[in-house]
C-alpha cells in the first residue's frame, strides 16, 4: 500500500473528473476505473486509468471483488466511490476489499439512513430545516392517499434512489403528476421496490446546497451554492451555479442533521428556498460526493484533499473561507437545458411562475462573465476530458 496512492470509481462522472484533478494537483498519485480505459477522468493529464468491466449496479458483490483485485495490485491506500450505487456495493461488501485499505464514507446503516426520503423528513425537521407536505403510499397496492387540490403538479419519490426490484437493484428517479386523476397511473410507472413512495406538494424557489465534510465528531469544511439552471429545468441536475455565502440559517440546520446522524465524509445537502416563505425546505441528501464539486474546488474549498488527508490520519484544520460569485457551467447539460426549454412549453415542464421566457432562456445561455464564469470540464492546460466528453456526446465514442 502506497500513502500517496488514491482510486476513485465511476471514471465517466464529473465529480470523478472534478476530484482527480484536485488530488493531481495536491500531489497524489490518481487511479481511476470505468467500464473501459477511455474515460472522462482516465482522459485528465497524470490519471492513470483501468477498466472494470463489473457493474456497480448489476452485481455489486462482483464489482466490489474487481474494485478489490484491483486495489491490491496498485496499492492504493485510499479508495473513493462516487456513485450512489458504487457506495452502495463497496459498504456492503468492504470484505472483497483489501482490509488495510482506507474508506472515507460513514457505515452501511448510517448510509441508508440518510439515503432514506421519509426518514430524512423526521431528522431533518428536527434539525431546523422546513420539510415538504408529503403523504406516503407504503406499497403499489395500497389505497390512494388524498392528495390536496393545492398540492398539483405533486412530486412523486421513491424512498431511495437505489432500490432493490425483483433481486435485483436498479437506479429510479422522481416524477411529476399535474391531476389527482393521473396520481393512480403515475404510481403505477414506478417498480415495486421503489415503494414506499412520497407524494410531496412541490415547493417553488431556487435551490440552494449545503457541502460539508464532517470527520470523526468535527466540522472540516463546509461551502454553499444557489442553482441557476438545472437539467431538467423544473429541478434536477444543475448546469449552472453560482458559489454563495454560507447562510448562518443553513449552517446551523445542516450541521445539526449531519451531528444526529453522526456522519463521518463528505456530504451534499440539497434545499430549496421556498419563494413563499423564505424558509430553507430540505429535498435530499447525497452521502458522496456531488456533481457540481469543481464549482467548490474552484471557489477554494478542495473537499477531495481534504477528505483523503482525514483519511489517511492527518491534522486537518477547519476550513470555511471561500470565494463567492464563482460561476461553473457544464456546457452539455447547459445545451441539454436549453433544448428543453426552447422545444417544451413552460406548463409542460412543470416550471416556477417566475421561469424566464424561451427568448430570456436563450440569452442568459449565450451569455458569458469573463472572471467569474468558468468551465467545470473544459480547462486549457487538460483538454483531454472536454474532447472524451464532445466525442461521447457526438456519438462518436462507444
Amino acid at each position: 500500500m502506497h500513502a500517496s496512492r488514491v482510486l476513485l470509481t465511476d471514471a465517466n462522472e464529473r465529480a470523478t473528473l472534478a476530484a482527480a484533478r484536485s488530488l493531481v494537483s495536491a500531489g497524489y498519485e490518481v487511479h481511476v476505473v470505468g467500464p473501459s480505459r477511455l474515460s472522462l477522468a482516465g482522459a485528465s493529464r497524470s490519471v492513470r486509468s483501468h477498466a472494470v468491466t463489473q457493474n456497480a449496479l448489476e452485481d455489486p458483490e462482483e464489482f466490489a471483488a474487481a474494485v478489490g483485485r484491483l486495489a491490491e495490485r496498485i496499492g492504493a491506500a485510499v479508495l473513493l466511490p462516487i456513485t450512489d450505487q458504487s457506495v452502495e456495493a463497496v459498504l456492503q461488501h468492504r470484505s472483497r476489499l483489501p482490509a488495510d485499505m482506507r474508506i472515507p464514507l460513514p457505515d452501511l446503516a448510517i448510509y441508508r439512513t440518510a439515503s432514506h426520503k421519509a426518514t430524512l423528513l423526521q431528522l431533518a425537521e428536527v434539525a431546523g430545516f422546513a420539510v415538504p407536505p408529503s403523504l406516503i403510499v407504503p406499497s403499489a397496492g395500497d389505497p390512494l392517499p388524498a392528495v390536496p387540490d393545492s398540492w398539483f403538479p405533486a412530486v412523486l419519490k421513491p424512498h431511495r434512489s437505489v432500490v432493490v426490484d425483483g433481486g435485483r437493484r436498479r437506479k429510479v428517479g422522481v416524477a411529476f403528476v399535474d391531476r389527482a386523476d393521473r396520481l393512480a397511473e403515475a404510481l403505477r410507472g414506478f417498480p415495486g421496490g421503489a415503494f414506499p413512495i412520497l407524494v410531496q406538494q412541490r415547493v417553488e424557489g431556487t435551490g440552494e446546497g449545503f457541502f460539508a465534510l464532517r470527520w470523526d465528531g468535527r466540522r472540516i469544511a463546509a461551502f454553499a451554492h444557489r442553482r441557476l439552471r438545472e437539467k431538467p429545468p423544473a429541478g434536477g441536475v444543475s448546469v449552472y451555479r453560482e458559489s454563495v455565502e454560507l447562510d448562518p440559517e443553513l449552517a446551523r440546520a445542516g450541521w445539526r442533521l449531519l451531528e444526529a446522524l453522526q456522519w463521518r465524509g463528505v456530504v451534499m445537502i440539497e434545499c430549496k428556498r421556498d419563494a413563499r416563505t423564505g424558509r430553507l425546505v430540505v429535498i435530499e441528501i447525497n452521502g458522496r460526493f456531488w456533481g457540481s464539486l469543481q464549482l467548490a474546488i474552484d471557489a477554494g474549498v478542495d473537499f477531495p484533499t481534504l477528505l483523503v488527508r482525514c483519511a489517511l490520519g492527518e491534522q486537518v484544520s477547519e476550513q470555511n473561507a471561500y470565494r463567492t460569485g464563482i460561476r461553473s457551467r457544464w456546457f452539455w447539460g447547459d445545451v441539454d437545458h436549453l433544448y428543453l426549454r426552447l422545444r417544451r412549453s413552460a406548463a409542460e415542464l412543470h416550471l416556477d411562475r417566475q421561469a424566464p421566457s424561451r427568448l430570456q432562456a436563450l440569452a442568459r445561455f449565450l451569455s458569458f462573465r469573463p472572471g467569474q464564469d468558468r468551465w467545470e470540464v473544459w480547462r486549457l492546460r487538460d483538454p483531454g476530458p472536454s474532447l472524451v466528453e464532445a466525442l461521447s456526446r457526438l456519438g462518436m465514442l462507444h
